[in-house]
């Protein structure tokens, strides 16, 4: 999620007894949810930097305890020297022990975690120990009815602690439902998809899993071996990843052996409520080609395409031969192909993270790499 999602969250929560844990919980809190952005400073060292260490190891269980110890000690160093500077004998509230700042700057960092995950953008889990990413697909990058429903909780229970509890209770179960739905509706966008693809889906392949709205998801996924044709083509997943206003827009992504089929639907369009087989939906479908040639193969090999392929989930690969014979070979993650720029990602330096190209001379020299287009 966004960095103000995850600030007004803690806010929430130190309104319910993690905050009355003493003086500094407020501010470990807010702390700690944002931590584990601090992987920004890898955009000191370039895009190719960010891309490798975005979401890894600050995301993950060493991250989660160690930002949450180094957030309590902060936080307890900087007010006991501001209680240096206070006139003795002050009514003030308790201050919190280090062990209480730390037991709430953990659950902060968790927190922040475990929000991330059902985000399509996803998280690296269990990184350093495992570099896969996870997500459940569930929620838009920035979720506007999230971030609208933190606000107002906060802004109607200021300077009341009984309003204050009160709208807490509220937001969580607001939360907990906007979940709840948001899981629901993936669910049957999942279970839509051959409707919306029909003829254009193949069979499954041997080694393909059935899709469940409900699983997590995982990847990168084993890179492939060789070239893929037609004959070898096959359905290998079907995904559903949520728009940014309405929970009830998908943009459906049917992952082939040597293609992606893509279709942005509504579910609440008429056509939905039509017996099966109305219609021909799989006519507004989008192509992606994704030809594994033997350039493509050696361009996967660079440093830039190796970050990029452990980021993106649907790599969509082409390649072409200019008259000088140089090879260009791109990829491009059809998550975003028409979407946003990821959270946290700076202007101008950072360039487009949804695409690397790589150029490849005739005499099989890599010429350059780069993340973006050309």
């Amino acid at each position: 999620m966004d960095n103000i999602t995850h600030t007004l969250f803690a806010s929430t929560l130190a309104r319910t007894p993690l905050g009355r844990a003493g003086r500094g919980a407020t501010t470990a809190l807010i702390l700690a949810s944002n931590a584990p952005d601090i992987d920004i400073v890898a955009t000191a060292g370039g895009a190719l930097k960010y891309l490798e260490w975005h979401r890894g190891p600050t995301h993950g269980p060493l991250g989660i305890l160690g930002l949450g110890l180094i957030t309590a000690g902060l936080v307890w160093l900087g007010r006991s020297a501001l209680d240096r500077r206070r006139v003795a004998g002050e009514g003030r509230v308790a201050n919190a022990s280090f062990g209480m700042l730390a037991i709430v700057s953990i659950l902060g960092v968790l927190f922040h975690v475990l929000m991330d995950l059902p985000t399509s953008y996803g998280t690296r889990l269990l990184s350093p120990f495992d570099w896969h990413w996870y997500a459940f697909d569930w929620m838009p990058i920035v979720d506007i009815y999230l971030l609208m429903a933190l606000a107002a909780g906060l802004i109607f229970g200021w300077g009341s602690d009984a309003a204050g509890r009160r709208n807490v209770a509220i937001v969580l179960v607001f939360m907990s439902a906007n979940y709840g739905v948001r899981a629901a509706v993936h669910d049957r966008a999942i279970a839509i998809a051959p409707r919306v693809f029909g003829p254009l889906l193949p069979p499954r392949c041997d080694m393909a899993s059935a899709p469940s709205g409900l699983s997590i998801d995982r990847w990168p996924h084993t890179a492939p071996s060789g070239p893929s044709g037609p004959a070898t083509r096959c359905l290998v997943e079907t995904a559903a990843m949520p728009d940014l206003v309405s929970p009830f827009r998908w943009r459906l992504i049917a992952q082939l052996s040597n293609a992606y089929e893509v279709r942005d639907v509504n579910l609440l369009d008429a056509v939905f409520r039509t017996p099966p087989g109305v219609g021909a939906m799989w006519r507004l479908t989008t192509r992606y080609p994704n030809q594994w040639t033997p350039a493509a193969m050696q361009a996967a090999g660079t440093p830039v395409a190796r970050a990029f392929l452990g980021f993106s989930r649907f790599p969509a690969a082409r390649a072409f031969v200019d008259r000088d014979g140089i090879t260009t070979v791109s990829w491009t993650d059809v998550r975003f192909s028409a979407g946003p720029r990821p959270p946290g990602a700076p202007n101008g330096s950072i360039g487009n993270l949804f695409t690397a190209t790589v150029r490849i001379a005739a005499n099989g020299l890599i010429l350059d790499a780069q993340l973006g287009g050309r």
